[in-house]
């Protein structure tokens, strides 16, 4: 009876140390992206894709030489269609994977006069991801920010030594606390502005867009995978944050928490990054 009763107890102990080690892995942040250049790219007329590291849930695109029209880069899968303006110079720009695996089409579109634009290349890639919260975890044309920008060393700062919630809750304080909204802007931005990340972190000040993509950056460098959602809020366009905390979806929205948009009933997703 003895001998049962310690191995009961030796039983129940390893017990209590799996569900620990279980509760401290799903606590566990992931690992951050930084995009980069690699061998694998494809070129279809105007067009060059860079797909060496598409299992890290983005690609690169860029125009195989400087052009002085307006470029489109549309990307389409399973039915939905993403459309990106493409800077004209020839460099690559980060784009993300957020639709999952499977094969995706991408096209490159020049402006030839007016609204007219012509089909300069396209090309399909199989993607597939290492994990699907992969595409979040890193910067790309939406979410633009580098490893030194400063809204990067600031997250450092404030999740050092942190586990994941409380890394969270650390930015969502942050952002609540340290950003005013920018009304100016809100009036006088133009459409197809991207968000700037590092321009609204210096002045502390930015429109929906801007709060969210820099609530982005500080939690996708601290492994902490978070997208950006733009859609409606009401009826007003409007963006705002879900991040993935030990598996859970959380909503955040950083322009509300700064009571610079009425109270919403209800968002509704148009696209995400």
């Amino acid at each position: 009876m003895r001998r049962t009763g310690k191995l009961i107890a030796v039983a129940a102990t390893l017990a209590a140390i799996i569900t620990l080690l279980l509760i401290a892995l799903s606590a566990a942040a992931d690992t951050p992206v930084w995009p980069k250049t690699g061998s694998e790219v494809k070129t279809n007329g105007k067009m060059k894709l860079d797909i060496s590291y598409t299992s890290d849930g983005y690609f690169m695109a860029a125009v195989s030489s400087k052009n002085k029209h307006k470029l489109k880069l549309r990307v389409a899968k399973d039915g939905e269609t993403l459309t990106y303006d493409l800077n004209s110079n020839g460099d690559y720009e980060v784009f993300p994977l957020q639709l999952g695996s499977g094969k995706y089409e991408v096209s490159l579109y020049e402006n030839v006069s007016g609204k007219k634009y012509s089909q300069e290349g396209k090309a399909s890639i199989s993607v597939k991801l290492s994990s699907n919260v992969i595409p979040f975890l890193g910067p790309n044309q939406y979410v633009n920010y580098t490893k030194a920008s400063e809204a990067v060393a600031k997250a450092a700062e404030l999740c050092a030594g942190k586990d994941t919630k409380a890394a969270y809750d650390a930015v969502c304080n942050f952002m609540k606390t340290s950003f005013v909204y920018d009304y100016v802007k809100a009036v006088s931005v133009k459409a197809g502005t991207l968000p700037d990340i590092d321009g609204t972190y210096k002045k502390k000040m930015g429109v929906c867009q801007d709060l969210s993509a820099i609530m982005c950056a500080m939690l996708r460098t601290q492994g902490i995978p978070c997208k950006l959602m733009i859609g409606y809020a009401d009826k007003q366009y409007h963006a705002w944050t879900t991040a993935y905390i030990n598996g859970q979806e959380v909503f955040f929205d950083p322009t509300a928490a700064l009571n610079a948009i009425s109270k919403v009933k209800d968002y509704s997703l148009e696209r995400f990054y």
